[in-house]
């Protein structure tokens, strides 16, 4: 854990509790529970509010990183990283008052490559940040599906009512429109309702009589010559995780085989992926992004995107996820694969080891 000290300077070290910044996992002792969003530290994300806080110092120690002939890279992933993105969008309007300029237009004129792409992801608010990385997707030559669905899938109907909201103000355009125009057939119904989905079952009611219903369903759909896929796309999108992990396991047993099988042996093309990431991200969101991680190490833009916009959420899931998966911690795998500055950055996010 020799890159700790990124994330704190030494007061900031003893004004904050060890429990708050020791963040060492006992792999073995953790089960996922896609209900509990909080653990005894208070978040399960690697990213927790700084105190004490003042933006006003924070900014004024950006510009003198940013002011040198060069750059104060370290400064800048010290405070950045270990702010969440509530109190970093107050510096960023500390840095405005006091510099006269915006803080991103001199992050994006201070910085170059990868780290400068990171640093600048972390300014942008949750929904700006999925909205852009919905746009990445989708620009140049075919759409990144896996990147797009990793964004639809895993968020909830408020962060994609949001996510529009923000992809609107961003590029002057409609998601949905976009959507249309990359996507086709039974993919684009799939990813319009993902993008629309609504919880239409009660929270916290164990509605039996609809389980049953949708059960039927999805085993009838696929019992025929031809699999038809709209009530797929009906049951998996407008059901809580709750319910349809329910609904799933009453699947598998009646079928005798995992869900996955069945839509692999049932359905083809993108709506085979989009179902598969769908159904994945509904059992286990965090296993479902440590295997993201693991068969997408090299690329950038898919690590980044994971690192930052579940850094508040729930990354030490995925972590501990990761280490079952691969019998190696994301920290040291991060140690292995990345170098410089954009190294530094991402062992700071991912906050430390997991040990077994």
């Amino acid at each position: 854990m020799s890159h700790l000290l990124l994330l704190d300077d030494r007061k900031a070290q003893e004004s904050t509790p060890r429990q708050y910044r020791d963040m060492e996992i006992e792999v073995d002792n953790i089960e996922y529970n896609p209900g509990k969003e909080t653990m005894w530290w208070g978040t399960l994300g690697t990213v927790r509010p700084f105190q004490p806080f003042h933006p006003d110092v924070d900014a004024h120690q950006i510009y003198v990183a940013l002011d040198n002939k060069a750059v104060d890279v370290m400064t800048l992933i010290r405070i950045l990283i270990n702010r969440t993105n509530a109190q970093r969008q107050d510096i960023a309007v500390a840095y405005n008052d006091f510099a006269q300029k915006d803080m991103n237009a001199a992050l994006k004129k201070g910085l170059s490559g990868p780290v400068q792409e990171l640093l600048l992801a972390l300014m942008m608010t949750p929904a700006q940040f999925d909205a852009h990385r919905l746009r990445h997707s989708m620009e140049g030559l075919g759409t990144d599906e896996e990147a797009l669905l990793e964004v639809l899938c895993t968020r909830s109907p408020d962060q994609l009512r949001d996510i529009t909201v923000a992809y609107k103000e961003a590029y002057g355009r409609y998601l949905e429109n976009d959507l249309i125009s990359e996507t086709s057939k039974d993919f684009s119904k799939l990813v319009l309702a993902i993008l629309k989905k609504e919880e239409l079952n009660t929270p916290g009611e164990i509605d039996y009589q609809l389980i049953d219903q949708d059960v039927k369903s999805l085993k009838d759909a696929v019992s025929g010559k031809k699999p038809d896929s709209a009530p797929w796309i009906q049951v998996l999108t407008s059901r809580d995780s709750d319910h349809l992990n329910r609904v799933i396991s009453r699947l598998e047993d009646l079928k005798g085989e995992p869900v996955d099988k069945t839509i692999q042996k049932h359905f083809s093309g993108d709506f085979r992926l989009g179902l598969r990431t769908l159904v994945h991200s509904i059992q286990n969101t965090p296993l479902y992004l440590a295997q993201r991680l693991q068969a997408c190490m090299k690329k950038n833009a898919v690590v980044r995107g994971i690192m930052v916009g579940r850094s508040e959420e729930d990354l030490l899931w995925v972590r501990v996820q990761f280490r079952k998966l691969t019998n190696v911690s994301l920290y040291s795998t991060i140690q292995k694969e990345f170098k410089g500055d954009l190294q530094l950055a991402l062992l700071a996010l991912c906050r430390s080891e997991d040990i077994w």
